[in-house]
């Protein structure tokens, strides 16, 4: 039996064995379905990575390589090329590859770590014909940074999330012509420091409240229909503007991968699509933890990091002194904030402060975000500019939380 069986070998697996073995557990494995560690960050060439953990500029690869070489000091157990095809709440982990065969191992705790994966032209349901070029981002990144073929020469993107964006460049800079970057909503789902590096600096022009309307194309495609959409994104007749092109990125959306997180039967939010946990990244089913992008969706890879190592040392503490114990106190998302993690937090279970991530649901000014407990203020944080591209983090004292009972609410509210 191992004491702890991590499912996912990339950043926040990686990141999460390091702390458990740090804190003391012997006997882990990390099971990856991929040939080798790293997850995403191993087509991911582009650097700014690792600002925040390492502080210095990395390449996703260089940001792997780092944990991978920790990891390596380990006596940790590693599977590749292994896929987990279930995981029960008696911590049975069902596994198979072709080293190993179907393979049932038995857990005291187990770290989901899983990722998320990229919404798909079905899962919006653009009209029009079913020709090659259609694209998801990320399937387009791996092609050209890990395959080395490019996918096209004429190029729109749909989406403006960080993915897209990047890709926009990385076209770009391989020799194809990136026509345009369309966002249905009238904002962008970026970073703003990738709307700059990699719309701005080569001159793509970014048509927000608008979206793709009709694909055209027999074998491959050939044009895309872009129309504005009004306030309930809805396309407005007589916008329409035709491109021509032969390929069609998706950047529309990242869903945490979270069939083996149901099948556990962990409690879900279906805010972030992931688990509902506790401050220390417990989920409901006692000695399951999850983190990473298969919690919620991050933006910056070094806050997976951090939020994996809470998880790592938390599932240690619970193989090694038991479950953590005391009432816990429910955090909801109020106006202005889209949800927050973790979702319940044990006083008890906290030395000094707990951290609340969360993301807003529009673009906000000058603002505070405020954490009260029914009519009751307990703290506030000023802002000079929120945006939901952006994922949002703040401290609370847990003292704070003393006396109370009954939900803490987190909400915006603009100055």
């Amino acid at each position: 039996m191992y004491e702890l069986i991590v499912v996912g070998g990339g950043p926040a697996g990686l990141a999460a064995a390091c702390a458990a073995w740090d804190s003391g557990l012997r006997h882990i494995l990390i099971v990856e379905r991929d040939r080798e560690l790293g997850g995403i960050l191993n087509q991911c060439i582009h650097n700014g990575f690792g600002l925040t953990w390492f502080k210095e500029e990395l390449t996703g690869p260089e940001y792997a390589h780092r944990f991978i070489e920790l990891l390596a000091r380990t006596g940790v157990e590693v599977r590749t090329d292994t896929m987990v095809l279930d995981v029960t709440a008696d911590l049975r982990v069902h596994m198979t590859g072709p080293a190993t065969g179907y393979r049932i191992e038995r857990a005291k705790s187990v770290i989901l770590a899983m990722g998320c994966r990229e919404r798909t032209r079905g899962a919006i349901g653009i009209p029009g014909t079913r020709p090659a070029g259609v694209y998801t981002a990320g399937a387009a990144q791996r092609y050209v940074n890990v395959e080395g073929w490019l996918p096209g020469r004429r190029v729109v993107i749909l989406g403006s999330g960080d993915i897209g964006l990047i890709m926009a460049r990385r076209m770009t800079l391989e020799g194809a012509k990136v026509l345009a970057c369309v966002e249905v909503m009238p904002y962008s789902g970026g970073l703003t420091r990738n709307i700059v590096q990699c719309l701005q600096d080569f001159d793509i022009p970014l048509y927000l409240s608008h979206t793709v309307t009709q694909i055209r194309g027999r074998d491959r495609v050939e044009q895309v229909v872009v129309s504005r959409v009004d306030e309930k994104r809805a396309p407005i007749p007589g916008t329409e503007m035709v491109f021509d092109c032969d390929t069609l990125l998706l950047s529309v959306g990242l869903i945490p991968e979270n069939e083996l997180t149901e099948r556990a039967g962990v409690e879900m939010d279906p805010r972030t699509k992931g688990a509902v946990v506790y401050e220390n990244m417990e989920t409901s089913v006692p000695g399951v933890f999850t983190c990473g992008n298969v919690t919620h969706v991050h933006d910056l890879v070094d806050f997976v990091s951090a939020e994996s190592q809470r998880a790592g040392t938390a599932a240690a503490k619970y193989v090694l002194h038991g479950p953590a114990a005391g009432e816990s106190v429910s955090l909801k998302n109020g106006p202005g904030v889209s949800y927050t993690v973790p979702q319940r937090v044990r006083p008890q279970n906290v030395e000094k402060a707990f951290n609340v991530f969360f993301r807003v649901n529009r673009i906000f000014g000058k603002s505070e975000i405020v954490v009260r407990a029914r009519e009751r203020e307990l703290c506030r944080f000023k802002r000079d500019r929120l945006a939901p591209g952006e994922m949002e983090n703040i401290t609370v004292p847990v003292k704070l939380l003393e006396g109370v009972t009954g939900d803490v609410t987190v909400e915006i509210r603009e100055v």
